[in-house]
């Protein structure tokens, strides 16, 4: 499989990296400091803005698959301002693949985005709300570009992450009546999104992920 991965530099990005690599495919790993990134058999460092329409379109010549893994910037920004990366950079991807015919897209959000909201409860909304909740306005706008979007769409909404290694016993929780708050590790929710890509599985699903 050849994997475009966007937002390949950090976080759950560049764990899907390693897991992908891993298993044998080819990983184009988008981001602005790619070029920063050592080499690897099969692995294709591609600089590139999320933001730029053109550097979307170029990253998905021959692609089978996306990962939208772009993560929460990094300083204390998003707790005061207002945010738009999740939204902007998933409308111009949406629209590049539509274009391109890549069908298939895998994005992480995370627990308490769109109709998972609820299954937070009362202790952990406030604070979540305190913290991330302009983060998780655009994470919400973010998942209703992708839900309408006619693409072949798996969204990932892990909870708390850690940096554990990966241990494949993860849940995979489908039922809101199921979801609830838990911990993940970053190679974990990797894990299942190399799997879902691979397979198909989840085809149309947001499933929250916890340990």
């Amino acid at each position: 499989m050849h994997l475009l991965v966007i937002g390949a530099s950090r976080g759950i990005g560049r764990a899907v990296v390693r897991e992908a690599l891993k298993r044998g495919h080819r990983v184009r790993a988008f981001a602005r400091s790619a070029r920063e990134m050592k080499p690897e058999p099969g692995l294709e460092p591609w600089t590139g803005d999320a933001l730029r329409p053109a550097d979307v379109a170029a990253a998905l010549d021959g692609v089978d698959a996306v990962v939208h893994a772009l993560g929460v910037p990094k300083g204390l920004g998003f707790v005061t301002r207002p945010v738009t990366l999740f939204s902007a950079s998933t409308r111009i991807l949406v629209q590049e693949m539509q274009v391109a015919g890549v069908r298939r897209l895998l994005a992480v959000t995370g627990f308490g985005a769109g109709n998972s909201r609820p299954a937070l409860g009362r202790l952990l909304d406030l604070p979540f709300t305190a913290i991330m909740g302009r983060a998780y306005a655009d994470k919400d706008r973010q998942e209703r570009i992708i839900e309408e979007s006619g693409l072949d769409w798996t969204i990932a909404r892990p909870g708390f992450l850690t940096d554990s290694p990966t241990r494949g016993r993860y849940k995979v929780l489908l039922e809101p009546k199921d979801w609830r708050s838990g911990i993940v590790s970053r190679a974990d929710v990797a894990h299942f999104l190399v799997g879902a890509a691979e397979t198909g599985a989840y085809s149309h699903q947001a499933p929250v992920l916890i340990k």
